[in-house]
């Protein structure tokens, strides 16, 4: 059963009449540019195939009701004529109240909805679940009540209701390009300007994305800690961010600078120029260029900003090893963990999961989650 069929069936048990619209917003997976996105720089994420569905109706009051699928059909309501405060024990609740309370900043034109929330997007896996969510809710509102909002406003509402109403710290990437992909392109994204251009990828291409299942605490504070190493090599150059930073600049006085600082800094200015030439070599369709670049991007991950782990670097070598100079592969993600992401021909991709499934585990003893994915659309309806 789709998505959308299982969330039409669930809203018509449940709230006992038929929805009349369906809207979906995906995940995503950055394929270069890790790191880049707070130092005002470079990333290239593209959109997958794995999304939130939302079916939805209109209501004549002022009330939200709202069912999430994936949670044993959860229930929660709320009033557009309250103040909306944290739900205490639904954590996906509060993404739905958040978007809705601050689209209300932008836009009071709206009254209530009934919607059911499905979704295939795998969680904690840094791929955008929520983002995702915060998007296709922020889409239902805007497209049911013709709200005078672009993408990008739903876009950086998203980003607004989980920084200021979940509390999570988290860039303009992730709902931008759910909000904005384009089915068969990734998409470059400027995040001081948040300027985009589409950029094509080949037909036969596959976005492999491999869960490691490896996960090492103290993220938060590590990333926290990334962040503010990059602030002081800003000021050492008595720039706002490091996206101002000219490599050979760098070059010239790096001595002068912490040894540590002056890695985390090199990463960033090397990464940023990374994206942007990864950007046009997979316009060209150049998938051995792209594969140098990745590789050259995980080696800064791994030496200079230190944030890949053996399980990760593992997986990457069993994956490299096998592609050749047929494609390309990192970690993705904010590191420590997680994801990594391969771009390989189509006809690559079951011998690569086999090698994988064969080497990994017996490496690492942990067992990985393989997806096969496709650059898909960003959020609208379905």
């Amino acid at each position: 059963m789709t998505l959308k069929t299982s969330a039409h069936q669930i809203f018509a048990d449940q709230f006992g009449y038929q929805a009349d619209h369906t809207f979906q917003a995906p995940g995503r997976v950055n394929l270069i540019g890790e790191h880049t996105d707070y130092n005002d720089g470079f990333v290239l994420p593209c959109a997958i195939n794995y999304q939130t569905v939302i079916a939805c109706a209109k209501r004549d009051d002022r009330q939200i009701r709202v069912i999430a699928a994936d949670y044993d059909n959860q229930q929660d309501s709320f009033s557009l004529d309250d103040p909306i405060l944290s739900h205490p024990d639904q954590m996906w609740s509060n993404y739905v109240r958040g978007v809705v309370k601050h689209l209300q900043k932008r836009n009071k034109n709206f009254t209530g909805m009934d919607m059911v929330i499905a979704g295939d997007v795998p969680q904690g896996a840094g791929l955008s679940s929520s983002a995702s969510l915060e998007v296709a809710v922020g889409t239902v509102f805007q497209q049911m009540y013709h709200l005078p909002l672009d993408g990008a406003e739903i876009a950086l509402n998203g980003q607004e209701a989980e920084n200021q109403f979940v509390g999570c710290n988290c860039g303009i990437m992730d709902q931008l390009i759910s909000a904005l992909g384009k089915k068969d392109h990734a998409m470059l994204l400027d995040c001081r300007t948040l300027g985009t251009r589409p950029v094509p990828m080949p037909e036969d291409i596959a976005v492999v994305i491999i869960n490691s299942n490896f996960r090492r605490s103290l993220v938060g504070s590590e990333y926290n800690t990334r962040r503010q190493q990059c602030e002081t090599g800003a000021r050492f150059f008595s720039q706002a961010s490091l996206r101002d930073v000219d490599i050979n600049q760098f070059r010239s006085v790096e001595q002068q600078l912490d040894p540590v600082v002056a890695k985390r800094v090199r990463h960033v200015l090397t990464e940023n120029a990374r994206t942007r030439e990864a950007a046009d070599a997979l316009a060209k369709g150049d998938l051995a260029r792209m594969g140098v670049l990745m590789a050259e991007s995980h080696a800064s991950m791994r030496d200079d900003f230190e944030i890949t782990v053996p399980p990760i670097d593992r997986l990457v070598d069993i994956v490299k090893n096998t592609l050749g100079e047929r494609g390309g592969v990192r970690m993705t993600g904010g590191g420590f963990g997680g994801c990594i992401v391969a771009l390989m021909p189509l006809e690559l991709v079951e011998t690569v999961r086999a090698t994988v499934a064969e080497q990994y585990e017996a490496q690492c003893g942990i067992k990985e989650t393989f997806y096969v994915c496709k650059a898909s659309a960003g959020a609208g309806q379905c």
